[in-house]
């Protein structure tokens, strides 16, 4: 199999390349190579010393259940009240204005 100068100036377009003469010859060249070698990648027996189900990927059973990682936010927050994180004030900050 083998690509065209009219692919490779196709392929060039939707990519928005610029490609001169000489470098869509040499990709022309190279883009063939690629498919001729994925098509001889077809032809290689993939039974090749394994038998029955041993090229079958093993998979896990699905099974829902909780992450063990899974924690509400006050079980690690060092002051969680009325849905939010509470915070110590920062001493530069707190000029006493607030407070009664």
């Amino acid at each position: 199999m083998g690509v065209s100068r009219q692919d490779v100036e196709k392929i060039a377009a939707l990519a928005e390349l610029a490609v001169d003469d000489a470098t869509a010859a040499e990709l022309e060249r190279q883009l063939s190579r690629i498919l001729d070698y994925v098509a001889q990648l077809g032809d290689v027996a993939d039974d090749a010393g394994v038998a029955g189900d041993e090229r079958k990927a093993r998979l896990r059973r699905d099974e829902v259940a909780p992450d063990p990682l899974t924690r509400a936010p006050g079980d690690f927050a060092p002051a969680f009240g009325g849905g939010l994180f509470t915070v110590p004030r920062l001493g530069e900050l707190d000029r006493g204005d607030d407070v009664p």
